[in-house]
């Protein structure tokens, strides 16, 4: 028996109504970057796997579709991320001294399904805030997310706030004193990722340090957890410190110009962990597995660009914020009729199309109005009119 419909494993297609839902919430994602002013960019499909792979970490490269290109024999990936694209477009495409926002909306290909209800070939949109180093840019790109959550009509999402620059120097005072090897840091990075306090200990041991960094998991909940925080990582060195009180001062931005939002503080909230270095966000929502939407700051990453700029931005999937019902647009039927009043049809056909109402003209006396069929053009003493 033949198999040539059926597709790959986790790779979808969207049909009627469900597409035309997805294309008109990519419109209006795009419509809110860019009355923000993002500028939008389209950047290719395919590029050499060395740009793609720019700053990320190994989840990445394993999840990128590999070629050879027929034409320079170097090796070609289909994207699985777009922020660096966005990344070369600012250090080499579109150079510029000051601050660049940039927008985009796109496919992107995963080589295998990072879980059986992913889709491989989800839609991405995503912006990105270039050469501004302070948090009032993380804000901004907070507030846009929300922004986001709010026209795809996300009720009460649940904001999430880390720092990766905790993690990240935790793990380097651990390596000054000894007590992790360079070699077990992936190792460490599952054992946080699973909360596993027990896990973590048996890894590095006992120590002071150890007991701070098998203390992350726990370090979770709303901005009291900041003070927790302190009191736990007391001993830790001062760029620790650091890097909580610049997550102190994004929550505190945040909850003045999103007094709204249900904030959530997780210590140790790791996702970007290949290419983020500062403050990291999330938006959640109980009714969703997955983080709707992430981002975070990744500073230098352009370096091997030649531009090593300030950079904060987020992503998200469009296909998962597409709501769960559709209801088809109805349309208005007009029939097949002979050449002598052809004419007066097709006028008004063209007149209600021009209003933006959908029509669909039948090309055989026998073909039927569509199931969501809103009316039916009559020709009523010489004039067609619709008849619902």
């Amino acid at each position: 028996m033949s198999t040539h419909w059926r597709l790959p494993r986790g790779v979808d297609e969207l049909l009627p109504p469900r597409a035309w839902d997805l294309e008109i919430l990519r419109r209006r994602v795009l419509d809110v970057f860019v009355a923000w002013g993002f500028d939008y960019v389209d950047p290719p499909l395919i590029e050499y796997l060395d740009a793609l792979l720019v700053g990320s970490g190994e989840d990445l490269d394993l999840q990128t579709l590999k070629v050879v290109d027929q034409v320079s024999g170097r090796q070609l990936g289909v994207r699985a991320d777009m922020t660096s694209q966005a990344v070369r477009i600012d250090a080499h495409s579109i150079i510029t001294d000051g601050v660049q926002r940039l927008c985009y909306a796109g496919p992107v290909v995963f080589a295998s399904p990072q879980n059986s209800q992913d889709s491989r070939v989800p839609l991405k949109a995503g912006a990105e805030i270039f050469g501004a180093p302070s948090l009032v840019a993380d804000a901004e790109v907070i507030a846009l997310m929300l922004e986001v959550m709010r026209i795809a009509e996300i009720q009460q999402p649940v904001l999430l706030l880390g720092h990766m620059g905790i993690y990240r120097n935790l793990v380097a005072d651990l390596i000054d004193a000894k007590i992790l090897r360079s070699e077990d840091q992936q190792e460490l990075f599952k054992r946080i990722q699973r909360k596993g306090e027990s896990d973590i200990l048996n890894l590095l041991g006992n120590s002071k340090q150890a007991q701070m960094m098998a203390a992350l998991p726990n370090l979770m909940g709303d901005a009291s957890a900041l003070d927790e925080a302190r009191r736990v990582l007391a001993k830790a060195s001062t760029p620790v410190h650091e890097a909580l009180d610049e997550l102190a001062t994004l929550a505190n931005i945040i909850t003045i110009h999103q007094a709204d939002v249900d904030l959530r503080i997780d210590v140790s909230e790791l996702s970007g962990y290949g290419y983020h270095n500062g403050p990291v966000f999330a938006v959640y929502h109980p009714q969703h597995g997955q983080a709707l939407a992430q981002g975070g700051r990744y500073d230098g990453v352009g370096k091997v660009f030649g531009r090593a700029r300030p950079a904060t931005g987020f992503d998200l999937s469009l296909k998962q914020l597409l709501g769960a019902n559709s209801t088809p647009e109805p349309v208005y039927f007009a029939p097949h009729v002979g050449e002598e009043e052809r004419t007066g049809l097709l006028v008004a056909v063209a007149q209600l199309r021009e209003q933006g109402f959908r029509v669909v003209v039948a090309l055989s006396v026998d073909e039927v109005p569509p199931s969501n069929c809103a009316g039916r053009l009559e020709n009523q003493s010489g004039h067609w009119q619709v008849v619902t």
